[in-house]
């Protein structure tokens, strides 16, 4: 099985490749650079939904060798209790439906929720908050925010598994 992911990030990419070991399931995962069609801070799930279902059904079109294609973004969300991160997948085949999962949701910090209201984007806010460089290919803000105990490569392999999850139900119920 041939895998497309629609990212060159390296949590992106591991979380993928992980994940499918992890199910002990044979596939090649080819990775593609994609635009997620989407501003580079997405500022609501919506925007973030949009910006992973368009990374994965541009890989589909691009890679016509790849049997799915998943496309993975993180993003921010305002609620009432403040801003939070939010990260969605989506899993697209040709001719059905584009899948979709969620992940996990922590509220951010004031002093970095402000700075990503102002028009910042949470990848340089935290390499300069973290005082370390590239933090969105490696432990992500989730890892920096929960002392490492969830990184951003665990919390994508966990979204990827639920879209997994949702196609091979479907699969199965097509039999």
């Amino acid at each position: 099985m041939i895998i497309a992911i629609g990212s060159k990030n390296k949590a992106k990419i591991k979380a993928v490749e992980n994940t499918f070991r992890e199910l002990n399931m044979e596939v090649s995962v080819l990775s593609l650079e994609s635009s997620s069609g989407v501003s580079p801070q997405p500022f609501s799930d919506e925007e973030t939904m949009k910006g992973a279902a368009n990374r994965a059904e541009f890989c589909l079109h691009q890679m016509e060798e790849a049997d799915i294609a998943i496309g993975l973004e993180g993003g921010v969300t305002e609620t009432p209790f403040g801003l939070f991160l939010c990260n969605w997948g989506a899993l697209a085949e040709s001719g059905k439906e584009t899948l979709f999962a969620g992940g996990a949701r922590i509220k951010l910090p004031g002093d970095i929720a402000e700075r990503l209201r102002a028009g910042e984007e949470l990848g340089p806010v935290m390499d300069a908050y973290s005082k370390m460089q590239g933090i969105r290919h490696k432990e992500g803000a989730i890892g920096v925010f929960t002392h490492g105990l969830v990184d951003r490569a665990a919390m994508f392999s966990h979204i990827t598994k639920l879209l997994i999850g949702q196609y091979e139900k479907l699969k199965g119920s097509s039999n």
